[in-house]
């Protein structure tokens, strides 16, 4: 049996993309193996589903903030990694900081080992939090170890064409991280806990309370709209918005939940049972700024949930998530990443068909599945040779 070591750099607490990955490779006949990093009330040994997981270097990220405490953590699990993985089949890379370990084993320890590099977003770019210096270190450690990989995997279309064009290398497969298929009983879960009117519509934000995402902008927006609501046709519509995550932004958004009625929180929920909640809302928000290339071309999984549980979508206006929602009829692009260009979005997706988002929701979530994705990842790993 083939043996493959799926190589993460975080706890592996929550990370869906690494457990469908996983999950479908074990499905399939090959033995996995998960390699993550130790914290605080994890075992070092575990088995979930059909795979195993081994986690290494203690890293508690609540205490170890500085750069030396980090990296001092990173070595150590890079040298207990290669160490245990230098006698796998398969090295599955995810993102830019396991690379190096995969290329290690290849290069000194086992020269039969095969590669597969899977960027989950588009390091090299312009992210506001980066310093330049950082990004040209990332773009040459990546220039150097991205030759040493068998197969490359990213995210989106816009992010595989540049990769070819920044380091000359083969088209990468495009494996978007979208959630598994599933029949979906719509809920109405936060009209029943909020105590929100039936004939209210519900925008709901979940995934990370974290700057850059436009948590800022939907803030300021239904703020205006708690005072002004929107008007079509004679008909009043105050719209409310749901925000279900948690992050660095969290008590601001609770802070405007106790200052206005129509701004709601909820805590974040489990996988299993998350789809239950995001049904319950009737549009879906992704307000991603467009401030760095990596948010222009992302295909966030948060728009492949709503889909999944059948509610429409409004998106900033960024590249790929613009490409998905106009091609496939499924919500409304803003034409200004502003709250005045939200504004207009909300009253927009307001007066759309239901029953025409309904049908067209359908028939694109047979396609935006993991079941249809696996197919691309189980054609990679069956090419490598």
């Amino acid at each position: 049996m083939v043996k493959v070591a799926n190589l993460v750099f975080n706890p592996f607490k929550n990370d869906s993309r690494v457990e469908k990955t996983s999950k479908s490779l074990a499905n399939n006949g090959y033995d996995v193996e998960v390699i993550a990093h130790l914290d605080k009330g994890l075992k070092k040994e575990d088995i979930k589903d059909n795979y195993k997981i081994k986690r290494f270097s203690y890293l508690d990220r609540k205490v170890t903030k500085s750069k030396l405490g980090k990296l001092r953590a990173y070595l150590k699990y890079l040298k207990e990694t290669v160490n245990y993985c230098k006698n796998f089949d398969i090295i599955h890379c995810n993102d830019l900081n396991t690379l190096p370990i995969g290329v290690i084993i290849k290069k000194f320890f086992n020269k039969n080992v095969k590669i597969v590099y899977d960027a989950h977003e588009y390091e090299i770019n312009d992210k506001p939090n980066q310093s330049k210096i950082n990004i040209k270190i990332k773009y040459l450690i990546e220039k150097f170890f991205i030759k040493y990989a068998d197969k490359v995997i990213t995210v989106s279309d816009s992010i595989a064409n540049e990769y070819v064009k920044l380091y000359n290398i083969e088209k990468p497969a495009v494996v978007l991280n979208t959630p598994p298929y599933k029949e979906i009983e719509k809920k109405d879960i936060f009209r029943k806990k909020f105590g929100i009117s039936k004939g209210t519509t519900i925008f709901l934000y979940q995934g990370g309370l974290s700057s850059g995402r436009g948590i800022e902008i939907l803030l300021e927006t239904f703020k205006e709209l708690a005072n002004i609501p929107i008007t079509y046709n004679q008909y009043t519509n105050k719209p409310v918005i749901v925000f279900m995550g948690y992050g660095e932004l969290e008590e601001l958004v609770k802070e405007y939940a106790t200052k206005y009625e129509n701004i709601y929180f909820h805590p974040a929920v489990s996988p299993e049972v998350l789809l239950e909640y995001t049904s319950s809302a009737d549009f879906g928000i992704l307000f991603y700024e467009n401030n760095c290339l990596n948010h222009y071309y992302c295909s966030p999984n948060k728009m492949f949930e709503y889909l999944m549980a059948e509610i429409p979508v409004i998106v900033s206006n960024l590249y790929e998530m613009r490409k998905i929602v106009e091609e496939n009829r499924i919500g409304v692009v803003a034409k200004e990443n502003t709250p005045e260009g939200l504004k207009e979005a909300i009253k927009k997706a307001i007066q759309l068909n239901k029953e025409e988002l309904k049908q067209n929701i359908k028939r694109v979530k047979e396609i935006y599945n993991w079941q249809e994705q696996e197919k691309v990842l189980l054609k990679v790993y069956k090419e490598i040779k």
